[in-house]
């Protein structure tokens, strides 16, 4: 007993149905390629982002702030190049899996996806090389500085008992422009280093026309 089966397709549908077979072949007919692509252009793309960071470091010299956009394209570049290399250093094992010249493989499914892949990413870094042309990188002076403290504060207990008077005797000849050299002296274990020291960290609290304090 035999059995007829008859399949009719009309020729849109065959074409449609050709046409999606082709393109996915096409990913393993041209791994070798974008690869070789991919890892150019990878290149060029890092060598655009330097030239970009050069003329960011020389404005930030001159108290410029780098734009916004200029910070998110480096960022996506950054990850790109992450993601680009895990590609670029698995495709001689995709590679190794073709034959027939090249135009087909032991493991057709893995090699259309690990393909798909490799062309999406050709996509992107030709995008991001384009992105890469700014007229400007940064922008604005940034706001000056504040100004580094004129000593570095010592640890101290919070109180001086019976050094307050001498403190304040001592921080008004400090600040008067006609006083050059203020010396102090006593026995040992008067607390001359804890009245030192507490007039080191009032140049932190008080200003004063001193540029630097070295303890």
């Amino acid at each position: 007993m035999c059995s007829f089966f008859q399949i009719t397709c009309d020729g849109a549908l065959f074409n449609r149905c050709l046409d999606c077979f082709l393109g996915k072949a096409a990913y393993i007919r041209n791994l070798q390629d974008n690869l070789d692509a991919l890892e150019t252009e990878l290149g060029n793309l890092i060598a655009k982002k330097n030239d970009v960071m050069r003329r960011v470091v020389d404005a930030e010299r001159q108290q410029m702030r780098r734009l916004d956009g200029v910070q998110v394209w480096v960022s996506r570049v950054d990850a790109f190049k992450t993601g680009a290399d895990e590609l670029i250093t698995d495709g001689s094992e995709e590679i190794g899996k073709l034959c027939v010249g090249g135009y087909c493989s032991k493991n057709c499914r893995s090699s259309y996806k690990f393909g798909k892949q490799v062309a999406r990413k050709l996509r992107d870094v030709e995008t991001l090389i384009a992105e890469g042309v700014f007229e400007a990188v940064a922008t604005e002076v940034v706001p000056e500085r504040a100004p580094e403290p004129v000593a570095d504060k010592r640890p101290i207990e919070p109180t001086i008992v019976g050094l307050q008077s001498q403190l304040e005797q001592v921080w008004r000849c400090l600040v008067e422009e006609s006083v050059g050299i203020i010396g102090l002296y006593g026995m040992g274990g008067v607390g001359k280093t804890t009245l030192l020291t507490h007039i080191n960290n009032k140049f932190l609290e008080s200003p004063t026309n001193f540029d630097c304090v070295i303890w």
